[in-house]
């Protein structure tokens, strides 16, 4: 059966006023890491109206990663890094999850029901698609190519948050470092962690999400093509502040300073 799909080049929900697709912030950076935030944003284009959401629901997480973002800008300054970054809400399409899950355009997100994405169509799936997803990951790529040209094999890095409590439980880690096959960034960086300011913070391996389950943009970009990969998770309310920002920032750029100097990291290894 044939499927008829709108002619994708022209497609765009964004309007001449709307933010763009994505932000890439230092591109020349000396870092030989690429940051990366893919739910950066709580941005929906005007036209879309919020797709029928009530305006506060863009002060919860399931809009956005809040304080993300911040941390993303202040740790690519710390470090001279270059970093890309999402603009617009994951409630209009995960980025962080192959086009066509079920996940990926949700209808229901933590018991809020989304109503402009219910029931919609194919074609109007894939115009979110090409509105809003394909233009971050061709930036995140040509980001990380840029970096490869200088002839270094660059890591990626990727900034998230959560939500300190779930379904009614609390959640016991302050901060966790997700990552699936590769340990060359990772396993450094849960010691480095365990350590930062006395080992005062609950640190997670893998928590409170895993790795080896969402993992799509840094499995994509970096994963396939054996370049070290690995991703945090910082509870919401440890960053939601400019002072929280900067200190996890801190804390993150001082890390990253002795794992980066290792010459074994930057090279082309399959795990």
């Amino acid at each position: 059966m044939k499927t008829d799909f709108p002619e994708l080049s022209a497609l765009t929900l964004i309007g001449e006023n709307d933010p763009p697709a994505y932000e890439v912030i230092n591109p020349d950076g000396a870092a030989s890491m690429l940051l990366i935030c893919d739910h950066a944003s709580r941005a929906f284009p005007k036209a879309m109206e919020r797709i029928g959401l009530d305006e506060s629901v863009l002060d919860l997480h399931i809009a956005w990663d809040i304080g993300a973002a911040d941390v993303t800008r202040r740790l690519s300054q710390k470090l001279d890094a270059a970093a890309v970054l999402a603009g617009y809400s994951r409630l209009l399409i995960d980025v962080n999850r192959q086009p066509g899950d079920p996940g990926s355009i949700p209808e229901i997100s933590d018991t809020t029901t989304v109503p402009g994405n219910l029931n919609l169509s194919e074609a109007q799936q894939l115009e979110r698609v090409e509105s809003f997803f394909w233009p971050y990951h061709h930036a995140l790529a040509n980001s990380m190519a840029h970096l490869w040209r200088r002839g270094v094999a660059p890591a990626l890095f990727s900034i998230h948050s959560f939500t300190p409590s779930l379904g009614g439980k609390d959640r016991y880690w302050d901060i966790g470092v997700l990552w699936n096959r590769d340990p060359r960034l990772a396993v450094p960086l849960l010691d480095k962690l365990k350590t930062a300011d006395g080992g005062r913070y609950h640190v997670g391996d893998n928590e409170p999400y895993s790795g080896k389950e969402i993992a799509y943009t840094i499995d994509l970009h970096a994963g396939a093509a054996g370049l070290p990969n690995c991703a945090v998770e910082i509870r919401q309310d440890l960053i939601e502040t400019p002072q929280g920002a900067q200190h996890w920032a801190d804390i993150l750029a001082d890390a990253f300073t002795d794992i980066l100097a290792n010459d074994n990291l930057h090279k082309v290894e399959h795990f």
